[in-house]
């Protein structure tokens, strides 16, 4: 087995003390040094490579093998202009980059070689100084293939290279980089966040099988003014994706000059708990492609980074020199390092945009209609393979208020695996859905595994849990916290599901304990499902299945720290398929009473849930006798009176009771947005302008009004966020008719 070397060793126990003092600087860019030599076909084939079937001139990568003096003498004359930190000349040193010129089998030799010579380089300048040790960080660049984006515009689910092909290069290469002896690894210029995904699964697989670490650097790139990377991601939600490498800097680099960088890296700062690293480009490239910003300007413009207390690692990369470095080293040598900020606990999930939740986040919903097991239609859509219509489902869910979307596949007839990667493959080319994290739910690990392998991400795991055991269940968490998701814990061990408060509890404990003290996962990544049965089935032992599961959620709440809570709200009803209204004002009341005692999150149809202030009083009463076991003939007394509610409701085939059309204007106002009514908001809003004196008295009055009834109802749990879209999608149609008044 490897072993970690006595200088890798001592290396890391520098680097901490060096990065606790003061501002460390990283090399510039190669490309542009190497540029410099004018170097031609033969420099790059050398001796050894003069017959090699393909042109090989702009493989860089090659010269540490064809050129060494060269690539060293680079390296020589950064750590002379002051860098503290070199990087590797293996930028594209993977079997997939390397493939463009047929010499896929070379890249173990040319990332151990180019480790070598930089360690070699970098050793001679700390014998001459001691006191500025030098460390050699071994480069794991982007490839060029991406494996959030199709390459073919005619088929978006389609992908030109895949997760574990990935791993298995990034592997590769980062074992001969550690074995070249290389002090860090740097996963670099990250445009699609799915590949860097795979480069950490591969890289903390390595260290496991090695049994030492060495620390990552992560760093990615903004690629224009939108401030997204290339596959769509914002800043933060990149962040989120990667934090669970640990890094010991993130940041940003390449594509866009320090000018342009900085408010970028100002929300890098601002949301990670890490140090932040910098290497922006020598400006914007002229027509010519060529870099004109000078030392001295581009020194200026980052310091400015390091006083504002931004960066702890600045460099450059496309256009800079030694010039550069020695520039910047000298202007920031004397400010202070930045210090790492304290940042709140959170789960910190994310799609193309950050979802954070904490204990102090109001109720999370997560969509429940892509998934073949609750809904026919869906189901329906998935075999018969209409994607791009089982897609509207997905962008409706989004568009009505959740803000998670649980994707399950589990069907007989189905591939689900395959099925899985196509939908969730075919989801990242839609930003308005992928822009919101995705929970893989499925009962079969592979297919979990699969769909963790195509979102670029961080989402949710649906679901592990203490069933098989747990030697399996470390093993799944381990791998979940490798691909950097969150998970579901079911409430379910060797002995079967838990179905009482004592049972919920006490695995939902074990759980914790085994995740957070054994495997290190972190506690507000853990959100516990203590399993939500129906309640007035008619059998006596079930009519306190809802009081368990809300006095679990408030255990978990009180007792295992960060955790959360979550569970598939439409089951507690399940007795009353077919009635909808009831089913609506079941959901409506439990979820009163759960968010009240700590549920953090519901698996939920958005389109059934009761406004609890609305739900008419004779039918919440009996409602909740049922849920609070507070009587003991509660289902008989719910059913008598179910069908009287059969055909009401929002759900029901019969619009609900008109009376309200006859009230005052500005209560029909309030009432259309409470209940998120469209269908004469148009004319009341315009018999309300007749009314005022001036229109805009109709915004600031009864529609203000009736926003604050929305916000009064939803502060207190009363109403929840696909009825509070609702509502704002009444209050736009009815300002978007008085704006031209």
């Amino acid at each position: 087995m490897l072993q970690a070397t006595p200088h890798q060793k001592k290396a890391l126990s520098d680097l901490a003390q060096l990065l606790e003092k003061r501002i460390l600087i990283l090399d510039g860019a190669m490309g542009t040094m190497i540029q410099g030599y004018k170097l031609g076909e033969a420099d790059y084939r050398g001796e050894r490579f003069a017959s090699h079937s393909c042109d090989v001139k702009g493989n860089n990568d090659l010269l540490v093998l064809t050129r060494p003096d060269i690539i060293q003498q680079i390296h020589r004359e950064y750590l002379e202009a002051g860098a503290d930190i070199l990087e590797t000349n293996t930028f594209n040193a993977t079997t997939i980059a390397m493939a463009d010129y047929r010499m896929e089998d070379l890249v173990p030799e040319i990332n151990r070689e180019a480790a070598r010579l930089a360690r070699e380089v970098a050793d001679e300048f700390t014998r001459a100084n001691p006191d500025k040790p030098r460390f050699v960080a071994g480069v794991l660049g982007p490839t060029n293939r991406t494996a959030s984006i199709s390459p073919d515009v005619n088929n978006p689910g389609y992908r030109n290279t895949s997760f574990n092909r990935l791993v298995t290069a990034y592997q590769q290469a980062a074992r001969a980089l550690i074995e070249g002896g290389a002090d860090i690894l740097l996963i670099e210029t990250i445009f699609d966040t799915l590949n860097a995904k795979a480069a950490i699964f591969a890289v903390r697989d390595l260290f496991d099988q090695l049994g030492f670490a060495l620390p990552i650097m992560i760093s990615g790139t903004i690629t224009d003014a939108s401030g997204r990377t290339l596959s769509g991601q914002t800043t933060e939600a990149f962040w989120n994706s990667v934090e669970h490498a640990q890094p010991i800097s993130v940041g940003l680099n390449c594509a866009l000059g320090a000018s342009e960088l900085r408010p970028y890296l100002e929300e890098l700062s601002n949301c990670a708990g890490t140090r932040i690293s910098a290497h922006p480009n020598a400006g914007l490239p002229n027509a010519f492609g060529e870099y004109d910003q000078s030392p001295d300007e581009m020194a200026e413009i980052v310091a400015e980074f390091a006083h504002s207390g931004l960066v702890n690692i600045i460099g450059g990369c496309c256009g800079t020199s030694p010039a550069h470095i020695k520039a910047i080293a000298e202007k920031v040598a004397d400010i202070p390092r930045r210090a790492i900020p304290t940042i709140p606990v959170a789960c910190r999930l994310s799609g193309l945009e950050p979802f954070n939740i904490d204990r102090g986040s109001l109720f999370v919903n997560v969509g429940e209609r892509c998934n073949v097991t609750g809904s026919a239609r869906f189901k329906r859509l998935i075999i018969e393979e209409d994607y791009d219509t089982a897609l509207d489902v997905a962008r409706d869910q989004v568009e009505n208020g959740a803000q998670i979307i649980d994707v399950n596949m589990d069907e007989g007839m189905l591939d689900a695996k395959s099925a899985m990667t196509t939908f969730l493959n075919l989801v990242a080319s839609e930003p308005d859905i992928s822009r919101v994290p995705i929970m893989v739910d499925s009962s079969k690990w592979e297919v979990i595994e699969a769909g963790l392998q195509c979102i670029q991400g961080k989402g949710i795991v649906n679901s592990i849990s203490l069933k098989e055991g747990e030697d399996i269940f470390r093993r799944q968490a381990r791998l979940c916290r490798n691909y950097g998701a969150a998970v579901v814990v079911m409430a379910f061990d060797e002995q079967g599901q838990a179905d009482t408060e004592a049972r919920k509890i006490e695995i939902c404990q074990r759980s914790y304990d085994i995740l957070v003290n054994e495997v290190g996962f972190p506690p507000q990544d853990i959100i516990f499902d203590p399993n939500i049965f129906a309640v007035a089935t008619g059998i006596d032992e079930h009519n306190n299945y809802a009081v368990d599961f809300i006095n679990a959620v408030q255990y978990i709440r009180e007792n295992l720290p960060h955790a959360m809570s979550s569970g598939g709200v439409s089951n507690v009803s399940f007795s009353f398929r077919g009635n909808n209204p009831v089913r609506e004002a079941i959901h409506g009341v439990f979820l009163y009473h759960a968010i009240k005692a700590g549920l953090t999150m519901g698996i939920v149809n958005a389109g059934q849930l009761e406004i609890y202030e609305e739900i008419p009083e004779a039918l919440k009463d009996k409602v909740e006798d049922v849920i609070l076991n507070r009587s003991a003939n509660g289902t008989e007394a719910l059913l008598a009176i179910a069908d009287q509610y059969r055909e009401g409701g929002s759900s029901g085939k019969k619009e609900e009771d008109l009376a309200w059309r006859e009230w005052p204007v500005n209560k029909r106002l309030e009432h259309a947005l409470v209940k998120g009514i469209t269908t004469w908001i148009v004319d009341d809003t315009e018999a309300a302008r007749q009314a005022a004196s001036r229109p805009i008295e109709v915004i600031e009055g009864p529609l203000m009004d009736g926003m604050n009834v929305v916000g009064d109802l939803f502060g207190v749990g009363k109403m929840f966020l696909p009825q509070v879209v609702k509502s704002a999608r009444v209050m736009k149609q009815a300002v978007t008719h008085v704006v031209p008044f």
